[in-house]
């Protein structure tokens, strides 16, 4: 490689191409243009006189060269951020923006509860909450933190249970009441059922009706749970939820409760690296704390309403 001259700058924006194959999602990420993204890559590419992509109409595809300089821009980035996280550890760092990954029943029917609360004790903390259905990664640094159904098997990432939750089955009176009360799993195929669509579940996790019986299935799928909420209060059908949602609402009445009791995990993840920066630690925290000051909702054994405790 030649001494031209390139700042960490362009090693970000060569990492957020080199991890989303895409200008536009990496200029997403890096919250600027796609042309100022073409441009930084053409500028490290100019000053190491080397091809780091390949272009094509599916976007950039990383070359021999490009692959092997990935390992010495991440050594610089995990450096850098380590470094970063040094300089943050006081508590004039509280302060800056957090993006958080987590599942869409996680976030609007728990932590949206929590965020007056949030702000009240760290006014200068800006939170990012992105709710879609598919987690994003946290490899490509999509989010600094993510809630997930799953902690990651492998990498360099921190990780911790938050808490145990329940799921059974649910119907509003009204549709029990005009279709009868299932007192067998077999009676449970006598009726219309709300779930996933399953080939856009995103884990493992997410897949309850094989759990309860090999032959249920869904008269409507939908990959958002508001939307199978929605319909289940309509009186559709039957649906799986999880008891923090479905105690929300009283007109639904849980089927086979002793019976069918399905039961999942949600853990906090991050890198290793961010773990240690201060306004990231703080948001762990205080997922932590509202997460444990609600844990009866989730499990169900005092029958608290999630997200409905302060912890002053």
């Amino acid at each position: 490689m030649s001494n031209g001259h390139f700042t960490w700058d362009d090693l970000q924006f060569f990492l957020a191409v080199a991890r989303t194959g895409q200008l536009s999602t990496a200029a997403r990420q890096l919250r600027t243009s796609h042309a100022t993204v073409s441009r930084r890559i053409d500028r490290l590419e100019f000053a190491l006189k080397v091809k780091l992509f390949e272009r094509n109409p599916r976007g950039y595809v990383l070359t021999g060269m490009g692959q092997r300089f990935v390992e010495t821009a991440e050594k610089i980035e995990q450096e850098t951020e380590r470094l970063q996280a040094e300089l943050e550890g006081g508590a004039t760092a509280q302060r800056g923006v957090v993006r958080l990954s987590a599942p869409e029943g996680f976030s609007n029917f728990f932590f949206s509860h929590t965020l007056t609360d949030f702000f009240v004790r760290q006014p200068n903390i800006s939170l990012e909450l992105v709710t879609i259905q598919q987690i994003m990664a946290l490899s490509r640094k999509e989010a600094d933190l993510a809630v997930v159904l799953d902690p990651p098997k492998a990498g360099p990432y921190f990780s911790e249970k938050l808490t145990d939750y329940h799921l059974q089955i649910y119907g509003t009176r009204g549709y029990l009441e005009a279709r009868g009360v299932p007192k067998t799993r077999d009676d449970l195929l006598e009726h219309a059922f709300i779930g996933y669509v399953q080939d856009m579940i995103f884990a493992p996790g997410l897949d309850y009706l094989g759990d309860i019986h090999p032959k249920i299935r869904p008269n409507f799928q939908s990959s958002s749970i508001f939307s199978q909420l929605t319909a289940t209060r309509s009186g559709l059908g039957l649906c799986v939820l999880p008891l923090f949602i479905a105690q929300q609402y009283p007109e639904l009445q849980v089927v086979l409760e002793d019976e069918v009791d399905l039961l999942r995990h949600y853990w906090i993840a991050c890198h290793h690296d961010l773990r240690q920066v201060a306004r990231i630690r703080t948001v762990i925290e205080f997922l932590r704390e509202s997460v444990q000051a609600n844990v009866g909702g989730f499990i169900g054994n005092s029958g608290a309403k999630v997200g409905l405790v302060s912890r002053g």
